[in-house]
């Protein structure tokens, strides 16, 4: 079996990550999409928020599995759970740089776990999500936020907006 594991912050998912989520959804028998918390970092959403955001952003994927874990390296978590890959997204030169050198030390740490690099298509490419947080704010956001992210990621930050 073919099992992969799909981390990131996802704080919060955009057209990109779905895209990547969906291609990986095809390559692999199962899939699982795992939320990497880092109590350092300040996030806009809740661990909890962004499941449920990326569980309605994925119900036309019935056997995906969305979770998340913390302290440990992506690596050996990918270990604790089965699975023989990892799915990374590159999008510029500067994420081939940093994928790269995290797939040798995947591979120092585990060596039976590969790396799966997918480069998403030209118009989401240059879709973060510190680029979709540096969007909400300006008269008009909301139409150009919409562009970028899933339409339940997108009322939750409508939502957001009105609570103030």
């Amino acid at each position: 079996m073919k099992r992969a594991v799909y981390a990131g912050s996802f704080d919060p998912v955009t057209n990109g990550h779905l895209w990547m989520i969906e291609q990986g959804y095809e390559l692999f028998d199962e899939m699982i999409v795992a939320i990497g918390v880092n109590p350092d970092k300040r996030s806009t959403f809740t661990v909890e928020e962004r499941e449920a955001m990326l569980r309605e952003c994925t119900t036309h994927l019935p056997k995906l599995r969305v979770v998340s874990f913390e302290n440990q390296f992506l690596v050996n978590y990918a270990q604790s759970v089965g699975a023989n890959f990892i799915l990374r997204g590159i999008r510029t030169a500067s994420d081939y740089e940093f994928e790269r050198t995290m797939r040798y030390v995947n591979s120092d740490l585990v060596p039976d776990i590969d790396t799966v690099f997918l480069m998403p298509p030209r118009e989401i490419a240059e879709v973060s999500s510190t680029m979709i947080k540096g969007l909400v704010g300006p008269v008009g956001w909301e139409s150009v936020l919409r562009q970028y992210v899933p339409a339940p990621v997108h009322r939750r930050f409508i939502e957001m907006t009105l609570k103030g």
